[in-house]
C-alpha cells in the first residue's frame, strides 16, 4: 500500500511501520493519523504479520509531537472533537490491537508523540532520546491519552511532575522510570526490537492476543481485570494453539502454533 506520509513493509512475520515526515520531524498532522490507522489495520488483519514495530524516519525524531498548525485556531467542540477523533482512530486502536506494538523509539517524541509511544504495548528507546509533554507550554493538555497512560506507566507523581513542567527526559531516566523497557544505540535499535519480536513469535499468537486484552481490562472503567483474565484463559482451552502447546509439552518437543 503507498502512503504519503508513512512506509509500511513484512518481512519475517514482521510489519515495521515507519512514519516518514523527517522534514517536520515526523510530527502527527491528520493525514498521517488517518493512515497510521488504515496501516495498523491493515497488519491486524494480516496472518503473516505476528509482530508491529512503530518508528520514526531519520535520526532525529520519533514523532517531535503534533502538527500545530492544523489547530491553532480551533474552538472548545472543535479542540474536543479532535482529541475524540484521534483517540478513537489511532491511540486507543493501538493499545487494544491483539498483535503485540514495539515502539522503536528514535530520537524526540513528545507530546503526541509520546503518547503514541504510550499507546504502544512497551517501547524501547535509542540513547539519544528525548521524552516529555510539553502541551501545558502551550496553554493546552494533553489530549490523546497522555494524562492517563503516563501515570499508569511511571505513577502519578512522577506523570504530574512531567506534564506540569513541559520538560524531557532522557533515555536512561525514562528506563528507570520504566517508561521504556530498554535503551540501546541507534544502530542497534531495531535490531533489538527485531530480536524481541522474534521472541514472541515462538509462542502463541492467539494466547498472546488474549494476553494484551486481560492487561489493558485492568485499566479501563468498569472492567475487573480478573474477571476478564479469567474468561480468556478459559477462552484459550477452545483454540489449537491450547491443544498443539499442550500435546508439544507432552511430547516433549517444540510446539508449532497454527495461530488458531
Amino acid at each position: 500500500m503507498n502512503y504519503k506520509n508513512i512506509l509500511s513493509k513484512t518481512e519475517n512475520g514482521i510489519t515495521t511501520i515507519t512514519i516518514n515526515r523527517p522534514k517536520k520531524l515526523n510530527a502527527l498532522n491528520k493525514e498521517t493519523i488517518e493512515e497510521l490507522h488504515d496501516a495498523f489495520s491493515h497488519a491486524e488483519d494480516d496472518k503473516n504479520t505476528k509482530v508491529i514495530v512503530l518508528t520514526g524516519s531519520g535520526e532525529k525524531a520519533f514523532v517531535a509531537g503534533a502538527d500545530i498548525s492544523e489547530f491553532a485556531h480551533f474552538n472548545v467542540a472543535e479542540g474536543q472533537q479532535l482529541a475524540a477523533q484521534g483517540q478513537g482512530l489511532l491511540f486507543d486502536l493501538v493499545e487494544n490491537l491483539s498483535t503485540p506494538v514495539i515502539a522503536a523509539v528514535n530520537g524526540f517524541a513528545l507530546g503526541g508523540g509520546l503518547e503514541l509511544a504510550m499507546a504502544c504495548h512497551f517501547r524501547i528507546a535509542s540513547t539519544n532520546a528525548k521524552m516529555g509533554l510539553p502541551e501545558v507550554s502551550l496553554g493546552v493538555i494533553p489530549g490523546y491519552g497522555g494524562t492517563q497512560r503516563l501515570p499508569q506507566l511511571v505513577g502519578k507523581g512522577r506523570a504530574m511532575e512531567m506534564i506540569m513542567t513541559a520538560g524531557m527526559i532522557g533515555a536512561n531516566q525514562a528506563l528507570s522510570y520504566g517508561l521504556v523497557n530498554h535503551v540501546k544505540s541507534q544502530e542497534e535499535l531495531l535490531s533489538c526490537c527485531y530480536d524481541i519480536a522474534k521472541g514472541i513469535m515462538r509462542n502463541s499468537s492467539v494466547a498472546i492476543g488474549k494476553a494484551i486484552k486481560s492487561v489493558n481490562a485492568n485499566f479501563k472503567d468498569g472492567k475487573n481485570g480478573f474477571k476478564v483474565e479469567i474468561k480468556q484463559f478459559g477462552n484459550c482451552f477452545g483454540t489449537a494453539d491450547f491443544k498443539e502447546g499442550t500435546t508439544a509439552f507432552l511430547e516433549k518437543r517444540k510446539a508449532d502454533f497454527p495461530g488458531k
